[in-house]
């Protein structure tokens, strides 16, 4: 019997690789490592760390090329000049989103982050400009931000100079600035129902980070059938609808189609008028997942970036010396930091980016899928291929950086020692799909930081060859470790 299940297994690998091999449309995509029955090119890749797996392929394969992660090609692409051309000298082609099943299960393809074709373009062209409405690169959402800044010192000063964990205190400041222009309303930092938002998010980044994650990616029939974490990913992004669905109801009762309060009352008015049309793409669910992708991306990536910040401040203190030294000089201890500081400190602006640099945060960034067959570097790359660009190939490109490897604002910093801007800056990505909130998440690091640094020393617990700086996890996200440090008042 043993023998004969064997047989055919093997008969039926065998039958799939033949069919594989007779596949003519393999031929137009780029090269690749020859890719095994089902399971792809899976087992050559490291879950634990995807950006070093890719830079070795690229060394056998070039900038541009072809893995199977289960049954699926996708196209990778790795280095400034291939990520560029395809995402903004292709940007129209390159604007798809790629597949990414756990997510597919829990938005259905709704909201900003995973929807597709007409209703991506729709939804994203009303949130621009309802972000633009409500402020958004104006003064009046940096008055919000610097108010939360002076909240987020309060909270740090009641810690005593005593160890703490930053993760949640960090957290909380992005998390009330995207509130307050979602639903027009912030939390206190101890409010318990905003404790669990926040744990809820903290605990879905660490699970879409982990190798369990690209496992289920890659082999989706996983996510329905297999216990896991994913379940509970699941389960975190059901209770975020749900919660944001209560908000919006309310949103209904008191809406004032004179006076929209904020995104959710831009919204509603918007389906009001589309209420004739039945393909309307803004119904009430496409609302909630629009939210929480806002929501989501407007905290987490901000409150990661913040502290991985400080955590590397505490690992060179001669650059957080250098950066408070500037903070004094042009800003002072009357005042809190204002955007218009920026230009006049080009030491703190050029640690900031290196900061963004540095973490690698989205290592290849989320995954784009092709809108047409796109003829790309020689190559015919079919309709609907997933397709990975690695941000980590761009933003630790040796020619550009020149010790990439090395945490070092003068990466950003001329001779003369003015901001260097570099068309290799691509944390938010770029092109047509490039990080809406880019201009709140920029305004927010440089607000947040200088006012930290402004009023606080920062005292490591340990001494600094102790403090770790390697990433925990480099799946989806790049995420620091967890630490302790003391906020010594100045």
């Amino acid at each position: 019997m043993d023998l004969t299940v064997a047989l055919l297994v093997g008969l039926t690998c065998l039958l799939l690789l033949s069919l594989w091999r007779q596949n003519p449309g393999r031929g137009t995509l780029p090269p690749g490592p020859t890719p095994l029955p089902i399971i792809g090119n899976f087992l050559q890749i490291d879950v634990k760390d995807i950006r070093q797996s890719l830079t070795n392929f690229s060394k056998v394969y070039g900038p541009v090329f072809t893995l199977y992660l289960g049954t699926r090609p996708t196209v990778v692409l790795h280095g400034y000049e291939a990520v560029k051309e395809a995402l903004i000298d292709h940007g129209e082609e390159f604007a798809g989103r790629g597949r990414f099943p756990v997510f597919e299960k829990s938005s259905k393809g709704l909201g900003l982050v995973f929807s597709n074709g007409n209703r991506w373009k729709e939804i994203r062209r009303f949130t621009l400009m309802t972000l633009r409405n409500l402020g958004m690169g104006k003064r009046n959402i940096e008055d919000r931000v610097q108010e939360e800044a002076q909240c987020l010192v309060e909270e740090l000063r009641k810690t005593n100079g005593s160890p703490c964990d930053p993760t949640y205190i960090l957290s909380c400041a992005p998390c009330n600035v995207i509130c307050s222009i979602i639903f027009q309303n912030r939390f206190d930092y101890n409010d318990q129902e905003f404790l669990d938002l926040m744990e809820r998010l903290n605990d879905d980044t660490q699970i879409l980070s982990s190798p369990w994650m690209q496992v289920c990616n890659n082999f989706p029939f996983l996510i329905d059938y297999c216990p896991g974490s994913h379940n509970r990913f699941l389960k975190n992004m059901d209770y975020n609808k749900s919660y944001f669905m209560k908000k919006i109801k309310e949103h209904q009762e008191s809406l004032d189609v004179t006076n929209p309060r904020d995104f959710i009352d831009y919204y509603l008015i918007k389906r009001n008028q589309e209420n004739h049309n039945h393909s309307s793409e803004f119904t009430l669910e496409n609302l909630a997942i629009t939210v929480s992708d806002l929501f989501a991306a407007g905290t987490e990536t901000t409150s990661i970036t913040l502290r991985y910040a400080l955590l590397l401040l505490l690992k060179y203190p001669h650059v957080t010396a250098k950066v408070q030294e500037e903070i004094d000089r042009v800003v002072g201890r009357h005042r809190g930091p204002c955007m218009q500081d920026r230009s006049s400190m080009p030491y703190t602006d050029a640690m900031v980016h290196e900061v963004q640099r540095y973490i690698d945060l989205i290592p290849t960034n989320l995954p784009h899928a092709v809108t047409s067959d796109v003829k790309f570097k020689n190559y015919l790359i079919p309709k609907g291929t997933t397709v990975l660009t690695s941000l980590s190939s761009v933003l630790t490109d040796n020619k550009e950086f020149s010790d990439p490897e090395k945490f070092d604002p003068a990466h950003f910093l001329d001779e003369k020692g003015n901001f260097k801007k570099s068309g290799y800056f691509m944390p938010f990505s770029a092109g047509k799909r490039m990080c809406a909130g880019e201009g709140l998440a920029r305004m927010e690091l440089f607000l947040f930081l200088t006012t930290i640094l402004q009023n606080f020393k920062l005292k490591p617990l340990v001494h600094l060859k102790d403090i770790d700086i390697t990433p925990v996890t480099s799946g989806l996200a790049s995420l620091p470790p967890t630490y302790q440090l003391c906020f010594i008042p100045v």
